[in-house]
């Protein structure tokens, strides 16, 4: 079962209040006290946010709807004709449909002998890959027969998945020389990170090495995911950066941050940036619009020339690689 975060199910109004309801009510998400978080979605951020969420999605809408969700299914059917007859792929998502109580169910239908579950989220994090298995063990803990289960955590050491990204890469870098190269990952509020009891965690210079003591701390996920990327890119170390974007509210968020990074870029006179989006596999409101045109607009207006955004993995032939073995492993 392939698990990615979900959409509305349209970029109206409604669906979209519906979608950011049930999004971030899971208190894995929104992590304060369950009263506190009703009266702060249904109050306020549902209300009032939901109609600026809908323009954008309406901006990011396709003929097929959703690029997260399409390209996910479309993931799902590559993977499917991979693996063959022996195997049953499904798609679920985490918030709205196809659930993933459906996709589970048209499992169950099938006598399945053993489940593997991957969340398609390359680092690890309370509030994505967590959510997922909280919710998967929540529903399958009713069956009367649960079959063997399996979860992939995390998979940003997977050369597959990282040789996808650098081909992208690669593409830009042929024609243009770049002053400065930028991994920009979804954030997260502090206190979930420290919430999370890593061994030593700072948020600071601790993520600049990466083992057994903070495999599950997601910022320094992302950081050796920017290590592993730039050494097979051959990128010097003064010439990356890693940063962190979608912050929400007044709480302390890990930094640093994008929107305040990219400012400092075009103050020191860097010209032209490639940036990367490796927390997310497919083309979503925080790629194609945060990263790839709001940024873009803020940098030119700081004085920056070009600002070019590396693709998702969408359906990439070695991303679909990547998960199959992921399946089959």
């Amino acid at each position: 079962m392939l698990v990615n975060l979900g959409t509305p199910d349209s970029p109206s109004v409604p669906n979209v209040r519906k979608y950011l309801r049930e999004f971030l009510m899971d208190g894995r998400v929104i992590d304060i006290p369950y009263i506190s978080r009703w009266f702060l979605i249904n109050l306020i951020i549902a209300p009032f946010r939901g109609p600026k969420s809908a323009k954008e999605y309406q901006r990011l809408w396709e003929d097929r709807g959703s690029p997260l969700k399409f390209y996910s299914e479309d993931l799902r059917d590559l993977v499917q004709d991979k693996l063959g007859n022996n195997y049953q792929v499904e798609l679920a998502m985490r918030y709205q449909s196809p659930s993933i109580a459906s996709a589970l169910a048209s499992l169950k239908k099938t006598n399945i002998s053993s489940l593997k579950i991957i969340p398609l989220f390359p680092q690890y994090a309370s509030a994505s890959t967590g959510s997922v298995i909280e919710e998967v063990m929540r529903v399958v803990s009713n069956w009367q027969v649960i079959p063997k289960l399996d979860f992939v955590s995390q998979f940003i050491e997977n050369e597959k998945f990282l040789d996808t990204i650098v081909a992208n890469a690669q593409k830009f870098m042929a024609t243009t020389d770049y002053d400065h190269f930028l991994f920009s990952y979804h954030g997260l509020p502090e206190r979930q990170i420290m919430k999370a009891e890593i061994k030593k965690c700072q948020l600071g210079s601790c993520c600049e090495h990466f083992g057994d003591a903070n495999r599950y701390c997601y910022r320094a996920q992302c950081f050796e995911t920017t290590r592993l990327l730039a050494q097979k890119l051959n990128i010097p170390a003064d010439r990356i950066a890693t940063t962190f974007q979608s912050r929400l509210g007044k709480t302390p968020w890990i930094q640093p941050y994008t929107d305040v990074h990219l400012q400092e870029l075009a103050k020191n006179g860097i010209k032209k940036v490639l940036v990367f989006s490796p927390a997310f596999v497919a083309d979503c409101l925080e790629t194609t619009l945060e990263v790839g045109e709001t940024y873009q607009e803020e940098f030119i207006a700081a004085g920056g020339q070009q600002w070019d955004l590396v693709p998702s993995l969408n359906v990439e032939e070695t991303w679909i690689d990547c998960v199959t073995d992921m399946a089959r492993d």
